[in-house]
């Protein structure tokens, strides 16, 4: 190498430095960036083609090295919108075009972001502060149903209401039902007879009228109270949204016996269709089903309905009991009472939009002032097999590139923080300490030019 090589090779010494010192200019720069992920700089030897014995160390080049797969702390915001990714991945985001008579145009381009500071604008889409439009599915409150794709808007329009059409029950019916008119011999009932157990139990097995579907006139609503079992309550809705409270009731009409004949243990489940019914109205409804159970399983039937259901002349469809598998039982019980477990249904009145949230799968739910909760949007979530090959963009955002792969969807593996954002991964002590090596090889590149210069003029002196 000559004294010119010498002064050329210091020179891309001084141009890297500088490149490296630009990186960790906007590193410091960027340390309170929201999503920031800073830029660290590799230095590789360019050497000419040489034998082996006249190799020499040859210049220096600088390029950037991203950092996206480094995650930055979390810090809570208390603002609802904001979310973080807990592992790797990007926001989906697109940017604004423009505005036409009040509907907002975005750019076709797709863009990716851990800039996770969203918040809704004017017109209920959430943007984060760098004007990065979030996008995913849009859901029905009511279904769950994907309504579309784009950026996501948040509507602020009441939720409809939504009638009852099922109801989930699970609950354990004693086997020896305890009554407060369990006495055996009660005279005082034409509905009820003692069983062979000796136990009191109610059935509504008569020579007058059939058991099944039978209901409870007023005139025997106190004695029907007094020889069945609560099996809970709840209010259920129509479609209107109006409440109706559904108070149940179980009645066990036949014990199991191996003879004469084999039979199993059976109940009647009944609700109270008019609580204002006169002595000759009917008062509670019988479903029209029997429960059989065997071995303390219910054995039929396997998908109970109550059909139109009916409370103080507000009608519903059929709803249907959702009992799981193993729900409702029939073992014995010391208190002789039913131990109801769940009782609850899936309608609702209409609501106003109160808050929102952001739940760990991405879904951005919204809570009404009816109580009830639902989702209003999946976020959009993509990862690379190459995040680092990911161009970087203005305002946080990176592009897709041959390198780094398409995108995949889904979390796989990472989870979403609501509340939170992610802070810039740049560690302004290290950038520091980065600076004063650079500093330091950027003088001493300077001191080289200084000395080629120095023997330059020397050899030129020389030839005086």
């Amino acid at each position: 190498m000559d004294i010119f090589s010498a002064l050329q090779t210091a020179v891309s010494g001084l141009q890297a430095q500088s490149y490296s010192l630009n990186n960790i200019s906007g590193n410091i720069a960027n340390s309170q960036t929201t999503g920031f992920k800073r830029v660290d700089t590799n230095f590789v030897d360019m050497i000419a083609e040489q034998p082996l014995n006249k190799q020499v160390s040859g210049s220096v080049g600088a390029f950037s090295r991203l950092t996206n797969t480094l995650q930055g702390g979390l810090i809570s915001t208390g603002i609802d919108t904001n979310m973080a990714l807990s592992g790797q991945g990007f926001f989906t985001v697109q940017t604004k075009t423009g505005d036409a008579a009040g509907q907002a145009s975005f750019s076709s381009a797709q863009y990716y972001t851990r800039r996770g500071d969203f918040k809704s604008d004017n017109q209920g889409y959430l943007v984060n502060g760098a004007g990065g439009y979030l996008t995913g599915q849009s859901l029905d409150p009511r279904t769950g149903q994907t309504t579309g794709t784009g950026p996501i808007k948040i509507s602020t329009a009441s939720l409809a209401a939504k009638p009852t059409t099922s109801i989930a029950y699970a609950a354990n019916l004693p086997m020896t039902p305890s009554t407060k008119n369990a006495v055996a011999g009660n005279a005082d009932s034409t509905l009820l007879k003692t069983l062979p157990s000796g136990a009191y139990t109610p059935t509504l097995t008569n020579a007058a009228t059939p058991a099944l579907g039978t209901a409870i006139k007023g005139s025997d609503a106190t004695t029907f109270m007094n020889e069945t079992l609560s099996g809970g309550s709840l209010t259920a809705y129509t479609e209107t949204g109006a409440p109706m409270t559904v108070q149940m009731r179980w009645a066990k009409v036949q014990n199991a016996a191996t003879t004469p004949t084999a039979q199993n243990d059976v109940w009647n489940l009944f609700y109270l269709g008019n609580s204002k019914a006169g002595g000759t109205d009917d008062a509670w409804q019988n479903v029209g089903q029997a429960f059989t159970f065997e071995a303390g399983q219910l054995k039929e039937p396997t998908a109970p309905v109550i059909p139109d259901l009916t409370v103080d002349g507000v009608k519903l469809s059929n709803v249907g009991l959702n009992i799981a598998a193993g729900g409702l039982t029939q073992y014995a019980n010391s208190e002789g009472t039913v131990r109801t477990d769940t009782v609850q249904q899936d309608g609702y009145a209409s609501g106003t939009l109160t808050s929102l949230a952001v739940t760990s799968d991405g879904k951005v739910t919204g809570t009404y002032s009816n109580g009830n909760s639902a989702a209003l949007a999946q976020v959009g979530i993509v990862q690379f097999k190459n995040p680092d090959a990911l161009k970087g963009n203005t305002n946080g955002n990176y592009s897709q590139t041959l390198d780094s792969g398409a995108p995949i969807s889904g979390l796989n593996g990472s989870s979403v923080v609501g509340g939170e954002i992610e802070q810039s991964n740049t560690d302004v002590a290290a950038e520091f300490s980065k600076m004063i090596v650079t500093q330091q090889a950027y003088s001493a590149n300077t001191r080289v030019m200084s000395t080629a210069q120095t023997m330059m003029s020397d050899l030129i002196n020389i030839i005086r």
